[in-house]
C-alpha cells in the first residue's frame, strides 16, 4: 500500500469512527429525551410515521447527491434493499414491541445490546471481515460493564418476550450485515438508508391496517405529533451517523462501538435528571469506557487483505 492510500485509508477510518462514536451518542441521548414526554402513543404509529418521513427526505438527499455528483444509482440488486427494509426496518421492530409487552424493559434492552455478538458472527463469515482476540476481548468487557450496570433489571427467568426481543435483535444483525453488502458493492449510504426507512415503513403501515389500527393514525394529538417530530428528528440524525459511518470501517467494530450509548445515558440522566449513580453502574460503564478506548483504535481490515 502505497502512503497516500494509507493516508486516504486512515482519514476515512478516523471519520467513520467519529461518526459512530456520533451514532452512540444520539442513542444514549434519545432514552434521556424520551423521558421528558408523558405521551401515550401505539409504538407501531410511531415507528411507521417516523420512518415514512425520514425514507422520503432521503430519497430526496439521494436525488439530490446523484444529480449534483453526477453519478447513477449503482445496480446494486433490489432484493438486497427489499431485505433492509424488511428486516431492519419493519419486522425486527414488529418483533421487538411485541415482545418489549411481553418482558421487562431492562431485559429487553439488555437483550438487544448483545447486538455485536450476532453481529461479528455474520461480518466474519459474510463480509470476510477481520475479528481480532483484541476485538472479541474488548467487545466481552464492554458486554460485562452492560450486564454489571442493568444487573438489578434482569433475572434469570426466560420469558417469551425475551426470544421475540433475541428474534428482533438477530434481524436487526443480519439487516445491517446486508446493508453492509450492499455498500462493499458501491450502493450509496444514502440509498441505503432510504430503503430501511422507507420499504420498512410500507410494511408497517401494511400491519397497521391489517390489525385494525389505522384509526388511531387520524386521531393523533397535537402533543402526539410534537412528540413524533422531535423523535423522528433524533432517529433521523442516528441512522444519518449510522449508516455514512458504516460505509468507512467495519461492521463488527461499529456494532461494538454502539454499547457507549448506555454510559451516555447515565451521564445526561444524573446532569439532566437529577438521577443517581450505583456502584455497579460506575464499574459497568468505567469497563465499557476501557473497552471502548480499544476499540476505537481497532482497524478495520478484512481478513488476509487489507480495506
Amino acid at each position: 500500500m502505497t502512503p497516500m492510500k494509507k493516508g486516504v485509508n486512515n482519514s476515512k477510518e478516523l471519520w467513520g469512527t467519529i461518526l459512530i462514536l456520533m451514532t452512540a451518542i444520539i442513542s444514549g441521548a434519545s432514552i434521556v429525551v424520551n423521558k421528558f414526554f408523558i405521551v401515550s402513543i401505539d409504538p407501531l404509529i410511531l415507528t411507521a410515521t417516523r420512518a415514512l418521513a425520514i425514507g422520503i427526505v432521503f430519497f430526496f438527499i439521494s436525488l439530490y447527491i446523484s444529480k449534483s455528483t453526477k453519478k447513477k444509482f449503482n445496480k446494486v440488486s433490489w432484493k438486497y434493499l427489499l431485505l433492509i427494509g424488511a428486516f431492519g426496518g419493519s419486522i425486527a421492530f414488529w418483533l421487538f414491541f411485541i415482545g418489549l409487552k411481553m418482558t421487562m424493559a431492562g431485559r429487553a434492552a439488555f437483550i438487544h445490546k448483545t447486538l455485536p455478538i450476532y453481529v461479528a458472527i455474520l461480518a466474519f463469515i459474510f463480509l470476510k471481515e477481520k475479528i481480532s482476540k483484541k476485538q472479541l476481548i474488548a467487545m466481552f468487557i464492554m458486554l460485562f460493564g452492560l450486564l454489571l450496570m442493568q444487573l438489578s433489571q434482569l433475572s434469570a427467568e426466560i420469558r417469551m418476550g425475551d426470544m421475540l426481543v433475541l428474534g428482533a435483535t438477530v434481524l436487526w444483525a443480519i439487516e445491517s450485515t446486508i446493508a453492509k453488502k450492499a455498500m462493499m458493492d458501491k450502493e450509496s449510504n444514502w440509498v441505503v438508508v432510504f430503503s430501511r426507512m422507507f420499504f420498512g415503513s410500507i410494511i408497517l403501515f401494511a400491519i397497521i391496517f391489517l390489525t385494525g389500527k389505522s384509526e388511531l393514525l387520524v386521531a393523533l394529538t397535537a402533543q402526539q405529533i410534537l412528540y413524533i417530530t422531535i423523535s423522528g428528528a433524533l432517529l433521523f440524525l442516528y441512522v444519518l451517523t449510522w449508516y455514512w459511518g458504516l460505509k468507512y470501517i467495519n461492521l463488527s467494530k461499529a456494532a461494538i462501538m454502539l454499547l457507549v450509548a448506555p454510559v451516555i445515558t447515565l451521564v445526561l440522566g444524573v446532569i439532566f435528571l437529577g438521577e443517581t449513580i450505583l456502584m455497579l453502574q460506575a464499574i459497568g460503564s468505567l469497563l465499557i469506557l476501557i473497552g471502548a478506548f480499544e476499540v476505537i483504535w481497532i482497524k478495520s481490515e478484512k481478513r488476509n487483505e487489507e480495506i
